[in-house]
């Protein structure tokens, strides 16, 4: 199995889970997964149109999927898939 990390503030749409396992060939397929078991968490993930939004960084292992093949990077067994939303805002 491989395992996906959700970021604190995106935890209270996991039931507060941190760490979730998913069988799943792509990081598409884990994250499909992921949202049919917690929908709630598709729209800060995903935008109207089905698209993943812009300021959600996705990693498996240590590589960016931005850099790999997006959706259709593959991931395997104790593959680790990271969800990292941006984080903006604050006054310098």
């Amino acid at each position: 199995m491989s395992h996906i990390r959700v970021p604190t503030p995106l935890r209270p749409y996991t039931e507060g889970q941190g760490k979730l396992e998913v069988e799943a060939g792509t990081v598409g397929e884990a994250l499909l997964e992921l949202t049919t078991k917690f929908p709630s968490i598709g729209p800060h993930l995903y935008n109207e149109d089905g698209e993943l939004r812009p300021y959600v960084n996705l990693f498996v292992n240590d590589q960016d999927v931005r850099t790999l093949d997006g959706e259709q990077t593959p991931i395997k067994e104790d593959d680790t898939l990271m969800i990292l939303p941006s984080i903006a805002g604050g006054t310098i």
